[in-house]
């Protein structure tokens, strides 16, 4: 019986590793700049929105949470589970002051966390039977590089804003570590530069929070929906956020407020927000961007 495998020689393997990051590289340009090109009269139109809008596609979030909610909770148990780590971790090493950012810094990574959601609901909204499994498929869509990429750039903003937000505690209560859990919520509430702390964080936290909201609330989606590549999603985000100032200031507020509830009763509430938000920002996908 003939051997088909063999062992093949060091240029045969670093021929063939070349050729494979030449595809590589070309399908990497592709997802960055799509079939329609970043011309703006290529860019894909979007839609002027009302409060009513956003109401009716919470609604519809809510639907699909409802209709595979055991998949999706197994699959957003990870948010939870990352808060409780994330807690002890804190305590654990002295980084108390830096809970909130890190809890609030999370969900500037939300839209790239709820990509699987964005998914099942494109799916379910095709007529087919979904389940967590077709979250994970993403990754072998033609724009997953581009989701990658995108994904790298929310980490940034991630990683800036811990930056930030520590170098404002260090320059209002810092720069020593407080001494107990009760020692440092008195100073927050208690004395002018925690009150400084308070108002200085949720200023700039509002900017990186505006930031992460208009480079991903339509670019996520869109790479999903269409072959438009990375670059003209960003550009599509931020047309349509800046054409929905008001709309989206709103919905803003209550992805914020929905996962400040999440958190609250230790971040088990994140299993059903997570998941009712990241199919509702489907739903507000659709109305931003008109098919």
């Amino acid at each position: 019986m003939a051997v088909t495998d063999q062992i093949r020689n060091p240029i045969e393997w670093g021929w063939d590793q070349l050729r494979d990051l030449q595809h590589a590289l070309g399908a990497t340009g592709h997802a960055l700049g799509g079939a329609t090109g970043t011309s703006a009269e290529k860019l894909p139109s979007v839609r002027r929105i009302d409060v009513d809008d956003l109401r009716d596609a919470l609604q519809r979030g809510i639907t699909d949470f409802g209709a595979s909610r055991t998949d999706v909770i197994f699959l957003c148990l990870v948010y939870p589970v990352a808060g409780l780590f994330l807690s002890h971790l804190v305590f654990g090493y002295d980084f108390l002051p830096m809970l909130f950012p890190l809890a609030s810094g999370f969900a500037l990574l939300g839209p790239l966390a709820a990509v699987g959601l964005y998914e099942m609901s494109r799916r379910r909204e095709q007529g087919h039977q979904v389940s967590w499994a077709d979250a994970l498929g993403v990754v072998k869509s033609p724009a997953a590089g581009a989701i990658f990429v995108l994904g790298l750039y929310l980490l940034a903003l991630f990683i800036a804003w811990i930056i930030v937000a520590y170098g404002i505690y260090y320059m209002t209560l810092g720069p020593e570590p407080p001494s107990s859990v009760s020692g440092f919520v008195s100073d927050v509430f208690t004395t002018p530069a925690g009150w400084a702390m308070i108002v200085v964080g949720i200023g700039v936290g509002f900017l990186f929070a505006a930031a992460a909201l208009t480079l991903s609330v339509v670019s996520f989606p869109l790479l999903l929906d269409r072959d438009v590549g990375l670059y003209p999603a960003i550009a599509t985000s931020i047309r349509a956020v800046a054409a929905n100032p008001y709309p989206m200031a709103v919905w803003g507020i209550v992805v914020a407020g929905g996962l400040v509830l999440g958190t609250i009763p230790l971040f088990i509430g994140l299993a059903v927000v997570m998941p009712v938000l990241g199919h509702a920002t489907w739903h507000l996908y659709r109305k931003l961007v008109p098919r």
